[in-house]
């Protein structure tokens, strides 16, 4: 007899070795809350578009870079709009979901981000320091990115698919988690050189303002989103990256009225995004 409890196909790469932290550690916990209020199972990535159509919803999590299985990922991301599967977080994304190109539209739009450029003609927009950063523009947890001098940058073999931005001598780097559109909790790092070591950071109303306005920018109704910044040199923020697919959460820095009241939040999402008749 079918269950009467919504069911949630719950994607992660429990092996992946991310660099300072265990993403199965967050799943298993996640998981383990999920099952109060869902039938739920966990699948592979590679597996979870052969799988996702006998569930109310997929929710990728922990799933690791997508360059390991960009194939694999395109495949899911084409069925599962076609056949109107509700995956959370959803895949209207802008941010690092579609790549990392946003970055220079925000800068053309003139938000408060690093400074971004894609081709040599461009490098008059960035400002003149001793080193630069280039990133893939598929690139996550700093695959393929390099550090180069300012005489490089002239050289037009050096662009392609990949950004490249001033490295910023920043203070320290803060995180702010959302869930749907609203800020949950906020983490930074105080030792620049130790990104994962986070600790709880009190946001103040203009850090606030800063985040929302890259949630308020993006087109995820439901779903879990990480605004990643760093405090420059002159005090204010920039942003880093919009994480919007499978961002990590760090659930074991908060205390556990924080972890439950994200939970709470989190299962109220969802049932939302599968009552959702429009999704």
């Amino acid at each position: 007899m079918p269950s009467a409890r919504p069911t949630i196909l719950y994607v992660s790469d429990l092996a992946y070795p991310a660099k300072g932290r265990r993403y199965c550690d967050e799943d298993i916990f996640l998981t383990s809350r999920l099952r109060a209020e869902f039938d739920l199972a966990v699948c592979h990535p590679l597996d979870a578009a052969a799988l996702m159509h006998a569930f109310d919803a997929v929710v990728v999590r922990n799933s690791g870079p997508v360059l390991n299985y960009q194939a694999s990922y395109e495949e899911f991301r084409v069925r599962a709009v076609a056949d109107g599967v509700r995956v959370y977080n959803q895949l209207s994304g802008k941010g690092d979901m579609a790549g990392k190109g946003y970055l220079l539209e925000l800068t053309a739009a003139g938000y408060p981000v690093i400074p971004t450029i894609d081709r040599a003609a461009d490098l008059g927009r960035l400002p003149d320091v001793g080193t630069y950063v280039v990133k893939p523009r598929r690139g996550a947890d700093s695959i393929g990115l390099e550090f180069v001098a300012r005489d490089r940058l002239a050289d037009p073999a050096l662009y392609g698919d990949v950004l490249v931005q001033p490295r910023v001598d920043f203070a320290y780097e803060v995180s702010f988690y959302f869930v749907d559109r609203t800020l949950q909790y906020a983490l930074y790092a105080p030792r620049p050189d130790e990104r994962w070591a986070l600790e709880p950071y009190e946001p103040t109303e203009r850090d606030r303002e800063f985040a929302q306005r890259f949630v308020d920018w993006n087109d995820i109704e439901y779903g879990i989103q990480r605004v990643d910044a760093c405090r420059a040199p002159d005090g204010e923020l920039l942003l880093v990256e919009l994480e919007d697919l499978n961002p990590y959460l760090s659930l074991d820095v908060l205390s556990p009225i924080a972890r439950d009241a994200f939970v709470a939040r989190v299962t109220t999402s969802l049932h939302g995004l599968i009552g959702d008749k429009r999704s």
